[in-house]
C-alpha cells in the first residue's frame, strides 16, 4: 500500500485514439468553451456596470455567471489538453485540484438556484414585504452563503480524499472526480462515506427542496391571483436550469458508482461530462434571452455599438 502523496499522477483511461480526428474534436471543444466564456462574461459585465441592474434578482444571476466560467474553467482546459495528447496522464496536485473545482462547481450551482427561487418567493408571494426582506446586506449576506459553505465542504473533502491510501492510479473517466479515487483506496473509506453522504444531502437535497417547497407558493399564488399576479412570473428559467442540471448530476453520480459498461464510450463521456458542458452555456443563453431588462441592456449596447 502506498500513500496518495507518493502518486505523481493518474492515468484517464475513458480517452481513446481517434486518429486525426482529435484535431476537430479540439477545435469544436475549443469553440465552445470560447463560446461559454464569452457569454458568460458579456452578462457579467452588462450586469456590473448598468445600475439599472444592480437589484438582488440580476446579483444572484451574476453569481450563477461566475460559477458556469469556475466550472467550465475546471473542465475545458484540461479536456483540450488531454485530446492532443497520446498519453493521457494528470498529476496528482491538477487532479486534485480539478476535483475541487468541479465538486465546488455542483455545490454552488444547487445553491445558487435554491437562492434564486427563494428571491422570486418572496417578489411573488410577499411583494410588500420584498424591499424590507431583501436589503443590499442580505443579498451580500447570501451570495456569501452561496459560495463559502462548498468552498468549505469541498476542501475537507478533497483533504479526506488526499490521506487515503491508494493501491492504483486509473481513473475510468475524462476528468478526475473524487469518488473514482476513492474506489483506488486500500485503507478505510468509511469517514470518507458518510461525509460524502452528508455532504450531497446539504448541497444537493436541501437546496432542491427550498426550490419545489418555492415554486409550490409561487404556483399556488399565481393560479389563485389575478391575471397580473400570473404574469409575474412567466419566467421559467429557474426551474428549466433546475431540471437541465439536475439530469447531468444525476448521470454523473449514477455512471461513477453503477457498472455503464454497456452504453457506448462516446455517450458515456458526453453524458458524465454534461453537467459542466451545457450548463454554462445554457444559462447565460436561456437567462440572457428571456429577462427583457437584460434583453433591452443588450439591444441598447449592440444599437451604440452600430452607430
Amino acid at each position: 500500500m502506498i500513500n496518495s502523496t507518493h502518486v505523481s499522477y493518474f492515468v484517464l483511461s475513458a480517452y481513446f485514439d481517434t486518429g486525426n480526428l482529435k484535431y476537430l474534436y479540439f477545435l469544436i471543444i475549443l469553440c465552445f468553451y470560447v463560446l461559454i466564456v464569452c457569454a458568460n462574461l458579456l452578462l457579467i459585465v452588462i450586469i456590473c456596470t448598468n445600475r439599472s441592474l444592480h437589484e438582488p434578482m440580476y446579483m444572484f444571476l451574476c453569481s450563477l455567471f461566475v460559477n458556469e466560467l469556475f466550472g467550465s474553467t475546471g473542465l475545458f482546459p484540461s479536456l483540450l489538453v488531454q485530446i492532443l495528447s497520446d498519453i493521457h496522464t494528470v498529476s496528482t496536485q491538477s487532479c486534485f485540484l480539478q476535483v475541487f473545482c468541479v465538486y465546488t462547481y455542483g455545490s454552488v450551482e444547487f445553491i445558487n438556484l435554491a437562492v434564486m427561487s427563494y428571491d422570486r418567493y418572496l417578489a411573488i408571494c410577499c411583494p410588500l414585504q420584498y424591499n424590507t426582506h431583501m436589503t443590499s446586506t442580505k443579498v451580500t449576506l447570501l451570495v456569501a452563503v452561496v459560495w463559502l459553505p462548498p468552498v468549505f465542504g469541498v476542501f475537507v473533502t478533497v483533504c479526506l480524499t488526499a490521506s487515503l491510501q491508494l493501491c492504483g492510479n486509473i481513473i475510468h473517466q475524462v476528468y478526475c472526480d473524487n469518488y473514482s479515487i476513492i474506489k483506488l483506496a486500500c485503507s478505510d473509506t468509511t469517514v470518507n462515506n458518510i461525509y460524502e453522504l452528508i455532504a450531497a444531502s446539504l448541497t444537493i437535497c436541501v437546496p432542491v427542496s427550498v426550490i419545489l417547497y418555492t415554486y409550490m407558493r409561487i404556483l399556488k399564488v399565481c393560479f389563485s391571483g389575478s391575471k397580473q399576479t400570473r404574469q409575474k412570473e412567466k419566467n421559467k428559467c429557474h426551474l428549466a436550469s433546475l431540471l437541465n442540471f439536475s439530469f447531468g448530476s444525476l448521470f454523473e453520480i449514477l455512471q461513477s458508482r453503477f457498472n455503464m459498461s454497456s452504453l457506448p464510450n462516446v455517450t458515456r463521456i458526453v453524458l458524465s461530462s454534461y453537467f459542466l458542458t451545457c450548463q454554462p452555456l445554457l444559462n447565460p443563453v436561456m437567462y440572457g434571452l428571456n429577462m427583457s431588462n437584460i434583453r433591452k441592456v443588450l439591444c441598447r449596447s449592440s444599437n451604440k455599438f452600430v452607430r
